[in-house]
């Protein structure tokens, strides 16, 4: 018998492999109360160290199809914003793009107003919850939809600590200020999700997936919040969005079908040829945003994310066996002025107190863990945020 064996060739898509980057421009010209965001970015090689690699320094304007012009301000590295715009519903807008090198220029588009968006729902699986969004738009202004969401959920520290060490010696946590116990995580969709009435009898649209959160996330722990923001799409802009989402999220294999090409509608003027990734829209963003409590779960125990927590107890006077002086363990676990190596103190939690036979109880030492297992900060933020209720 014979055994022939052959070796598949790594396969790297001209996407992933090509030595150069194409310039990736997301947001939305905003015709309402909030901020127009546009982030400009340059893809990188999945073999590259580097994970964002913004484009900072260029020059962007919003420009009418009679010349208003409207100039955005870079805020943060490769951010550029402008305050609310009124726009004019009758004429079309573009995005100008200016970098050292290049200038490109997104097609004129209509603005698109995006209905309200009329139901955040959610139904309870055996796994999880699904949330879901409906709309409609009772004008028809569009019978193209994109969704986009940010989670906020509260959660804790494994331990809650009533203490805090100044460096040099423990003393008692200062409330709120100091909080480390309850703090709030946030999240964004990673995924493109759309929806579409064109088939439909109605301009309706029900129940379209948001989102899955397993029974077993942290999220569901005690207070979750979804904000969900909607967007009207005109045929062309849903189109993109599709054949991005198939390229991102849908592909199987090598065997399976490659990578369309993705034509969105902004152009290099000095190069038409040269590949730009994204999809200039105009038009009022609409959001709804929910609170699920506990309350109304079945009774989920989510999944534990500190497994190796240990409480440890730390003296202030301690004498080891065959010491003939007492040392202040404080010193060496807590009080990070004294450490070789600050980041490797623990964090107290409680007093551990005695009550002598005579006088006032006395304050020995206090239990102490790693800073993972106290401070929620770690993950999240301590700061509730000003929509929380």
């Amino acid at each position: 018998m014979v055994i022939s064996v052959s070796c598949k060739k790594l396969y790297n898509p001209p996407a992933i492999s090509a030595p150069g980057s194409y310039l990736v421009v997301e947001g939305v010209i905003n015709n309402g109360p909030d901020s127009t965001i546009f982030k400009l970015s340059h893809t990188v090689n999945l073999a590259s160290k580097i994970t964002l690699n913004p484009l900072t320094g260029a020059v962007l304007t919003i420009e009418s199809d009679q010349n208003t012009i409207y100039p955005l301000t870079e805020t943060r590295k490769g951010s550029y914003g402008i305050g609310s715009l009124q726009l004019d519903n009758n004429r079309k807008y573009r995005l100008r793009i200016k970098t050292a090198d290049n200038e490109y220029l997104s097609d004129f588009v209509p603005v698109v107003n995006a209905p309200p968006v009329d139901t955040i729902s959610f139904n309870v699986e055996n796994k999880g919850i699904q949330i879901n969004a409906g709309t409609h738009d009772a004008v028809n202004n569009t019978r193209y939809y994109r969704w986009d969401y940010q989670e906020t959920w509260v959660f804790h520290s494994y331990y809650q600590s009533g203490y805090v060490s100044n460096g040099d010696t423990v003393v008692e946590r200062v409330f709120p200020a100091n909080e480390v116990y309850n703090c709030w995580g946030n999240d964004t969709s990673s995924t493109i999700i759309l929806g579409s009435s064109a088939k439909l009898s109605q301009n309706v649209i029900t129940n379209n997936p948001l989102t899955f959160v397993s029974s077993t996330s942290e999220k569901l722990g005690t207070k979750y919040s979804i904000m969900v923001r909607e967007y009207a799409l005109t045929a062309d802009a849903y189109k993109f969005w599709q054949i991005l989402k198939t390229n991102t999220e849908q592909l199987g294999s090598i065997f399976d079908a490659q990578p369309s090409q993705i034509n969105g509608n902004i152009h290099s003027t000095k190069n038409p040829s040269e590949a730009v990734i994204g999809y200039v829209s105009a038009g009022t963003v609409t959001s709804k945003r929910i609170f699920i409590t506990d309350q109304q779960l079945p009774g989920w125990v989510p999944a534990q994310p500190y497994p190796n927590c240990t409480l440890d107890s730390i003296y202030l006077q301690y004498k080891p066996a065959g010491a003939t002086v007492a040392v202040n363990q404080e010193n060496v676990y807590f009080n990070y002025n004294h450490l070789a190596n600050p980041q490797d103190a623990l964090i107290p939690v409680a007093a551990i107190i005695v009550i002598p036979p005579i006088g006032p109880e006395m304050i020995i030492g206090h239990t102490g863990a790693q800073p993972e297992c106290v401070d929620c900060t770690l993950r999240g933020t301590n700061k509730q945020p000003d929509f929380w209720r």
